[in-house]
């Protein structure tokens, strides 16, 4: 293993975070590297938003579904992709998930919150006063983890394939 893979071998969903600040510096890195995401034809059709408003986050996390404890969170990072955009969703996708790498990187704990096609992606987009040519693809609140439970995962055979699915690779 290296250092990259490492991080991302170590990255889980977070849901309980102590109520510590997390660093301007660590902020400011992880939203670097989800600007320097792979992106289809360079369009880079993202806007990155930062809520560490304690009434904020609470009024989104009323909101969702799934994502009661962005409230609870120290910071939450919303990503919202140009709808014009041909690839947006794939871009932002891909942004969100450089953002949660380099949160990880720095020993911060995050978890993606659904937002692209969800019934609250235009609430929110509102409450952030976020320009309308934008749609919500994924919130993800972070902090320092005060508590990690460890979802099992499938093993590896289970999920891969060598050339065709289902076809014994021959000795």
């Amino acid at each position: 293993m290296n250092v990259g893979t490492t991080i991302i071998k170590c990255r889980h969903s977070v849901r309980k975070y102590k109520d510590t600040p997390v660093e301007e510096n660590v902020i400011r890195d992880a939203l670097e590297c989800a600007h320097l995401a792979p992106t289809a034809r360079n369009d880079q059709p993202w806007l990155f938003g930062t809520i560490t408003d304690k009434e904020i986050k609470s009024k989104i996390a009323a909101l969702t579904d799934n994502g009661k404890f962005i409230a609870d969170a120290p910071v939450c990072f919303a990503v919202f992709g140009e709808k014009s955009a041909k690839y947006y969703l794939e871009d932002c996708c891909a942004a969100t998930e450089n953002l949660i790498l380099a949160l990880q990187s720095y020993g911060v704990g995050s978890c993606w919150v659904a937002g692209a096609k969800k019934d609250y992606a235009e609430p929110v987009r509102k409450i952030l006063n976020v320009p309308k040519e934008y749609t919500l693809v994924s919130l993800v609140p972070a902090g320092i983890p005060s508590d990690i439970s460890l979802a099992q995962k499938k093993v590896i055979q289970a999920v891969t394939f060598c050339d065709v699915y289902g076809k014994e690779k021959e000795q």
